[in-house]
């Protein structure tokens, strides 16, 4: 009998060591996947000119970005533009969705955004225009999306990519909500790096730790010591997204503490300040 209850404290023992174990393992963020977190213009610089458009990347690019991100969507003709929303109401003069409108007719609207007392205007980009602009001057961070519930935008995409000869140079990252265009994507083109992004209180650390994708795109309020350090376990980067403009500073600097691998920031300009703390 005394045996057996030794037997007992003993696997107790050793169990709540283990469970110890993993507990303290979890007081400090574990170190980055990157040697140096990237910084990755959110639709340009969308807080000195409006975003995703020409002029916003060409102001991310000379703020030495390490990417551009540019969210897609298809036109009524198929051709691919840089514009976040399904509707482009928020960030030009037209009204509508952006797949109801042709090409033509998406060039005859222009974005609007007022900065200070000033009202900017600039045109909505293709993807085409954008690569033009920057070749295989800048990586590009590219977002997609199912249109009408169907995947037709990837294959152009890659052809488009191929076309510009940037697969080769490993100069894109494509991201995306849905899983479906990921795995397009991966059959078209397996060389690019993929992002799954999990929208905001939609993360499922599960998932995203046996999932294929070697980077995980998280939003700010989600983020925990535990998924980071987790995930980092996995060999998968941590790459965050700020939905909240009031608190993205300080969750800027709370995510920077747990040792993220990426930021897709709306303030370059303060990114790159607070990551200079690891040059320090």
């Amino acid at each position: 009998m005394l045996k057996k209850v030794i037997g007992i404290l003993c696997v107790s023992c050793v169990v709540f060591a283990g469970a110890y174990l993993v507990m303290e393992r979890e007081v400090e963020p574990e170190p980055a996947i990157v040697d140096s977190p990237k910084v990755i213009a959110h639709r340009g610089a969308n807080d000195r000119f409006n975003e995703s458009t020409i002029t916003a990347y060409k102001i991310a690019a000379e703020d030495g970005v390490d990417a551009l991100e540019i969210d897609l969507r298809m036109t009524a003709d198929g051709a691919l533009i840089a514009m976040h929303d399904e509707t482009i109401d928020r960030t030009t003069n037209g009204t509508g969705n952006a797949t109801d409108y042709s090409l033509q007719e998406i060039k005859e609207l222009e974005t609007s955004e007022v900065f200070g007392e000033q009202r900017t205007m600039e045109e909505i980009p293709t993807l085409r225009e954008i690569l033009e602009t920057f070749r295989d001057t800048e990586h590009y961070y590219i977002e997609t999306r199912l249109v009408h519930g169907e995947l037709v935008m990837e294959e152009p995409l890659i052809e488009l990519l191929l076309e510009y000869d940037l697969l080769s140079q490993d100069l894109v990252t494509i991201q995306s909500f849905s899983e479906e265009s990921l795995e397009k994507i991966q059959t078209l083109a397996p060389e690019i790096p993929l992002t799954l992004l999990f929208g905001k209180e939609k993360f499922n650390l599960k998932k995203a730790k046996t999932s294929d994708y070697p980077i995980i795109g998280i939003e700010a309020t989600d983020v925990t010591m535990k998924s980071v350090n987790e995930l980092h376990r996995q060999g998968k980067e941590v790459h965050v997204f700020f939905t909240d403009e009031v608190t993205t500073r300080k969750e800027q600097e709370r995510v920077y503490e747990l040792n993220v691998d990426g930021y897709f920031t709306d303030d370059i300009r303060f990114t790159k300040e607070l990551l200079k703390k690891d040059k320090d």
